[in-house]
């Protein structure tokens, strides 16, 4: 079931969502070359902590790894697509790109986005990888709207990732999202008839989060059972933000 927001439980979301855009500025300004992931996780942690809010991704319970997460963050590189641990050994080159997400609970209210930031000067296929994951979510966002279907959003980012000569991580989803971290329903970045296809409705709130990849759309998770990777090692991008459907058209959460 989807649940619907109020307009009084949508501003504590804004909240959460401002803050984690707050940690992602941030953290994007610290991305450098001889940066490591764990300098990344520390400043967020802190962060959301002094904020009066909770790391909504550290201790969440995941089945198909059997565990919990460790982490504040998970800052994923080049061919990694999502879930990346971050970690002291591993050191940001000239070059790469990291996928930084993350989400907070404040006040019962769940934010949560994610960014792809470059490290020093990128390879312009790499550029143009970012700037259609980003335009892909752009798009997405502005088909929220009261009386359109999910799968006008899942179809626009899959139409504008192969147009452009890339490929749509199917494995991984978006999510509704309020006082939990992942409702109802999937937001799949493909259209895929197996999942429902809803029509949308003033105070659903969605976390829109297209995976795209270089290359091929395969993926497999790595033996620390978190770190998703493309199969072909070819890279992927990654950006996230929630929306919630108002009378007014789609309002991001996730930033001023």
């Amino acid at each position: 079931m989807i649940t619907r927001k109020s307009p009084s439980e949508l501003e504590k979301m804004r909240r959460s969502g401002l803050l984690v855009y707050s940690v992602l500025q941030e953290l994007a300004r610290m991305v450098q070359v001889g940066v490591t992931t764990h300098e990344l996780e520390v400043v967020a942690e802190k962060m959301i902590r002094d904020a009066g809010a909770r790391p909504a991704f550290k201790g969440y319970y995941v089945p198909a790894a059997g565990c919990k997460y460790p982490y504040v963050l998970c800052t994923s590189v080049n061919h990694e697509i999502i879930h990346g641990l971050p970690s002291t050994k591993r050191v940001l080159k000239a070059g790469d790109i990291v996928k930084i997400d993350t989400g907070v609970e404040l006040n019962g209210y769940f934010g949560d986005s994610a960014i792809t930031v470059p490290v020093g000067e990128i390879s312009d296929s790499l550029k143009k990888l970012l700037q259609v994951t980003q335009e892909s979510l752009e798009l997405a966002i502005a088909q929220v709207k009261v009386g359109n279907r999910l799968f006008d959003v899942s179809g626009t980012v899959e139409k504008h990732v192969v147009t452009n000569g890339f490929s749509v991580v199917r494995e991984f989803v978006g999510h509704g999202i309020g006082t939990k971290l992942h409702e109802e329903p999937q937001v799949p970045n493909y259209v895929d008839r197996q999942h429902e296809n809803p029509r949308l409705k003033e105070g659903m709130v969605f976390a829109i989060e297209p995976m795209v990849n270089e290359g091929k759309p395969g993926s497999r998770v790595l033996s620390d059972k978190w770190t998703a990777v493309t199969t072909d090692g070819r890279c992927s991008a990654h950006f996230e933000h929630v929306v919630a459907v108002t009378d007014k058209g789609p309002w991001v959460l996730t930033r001023p």
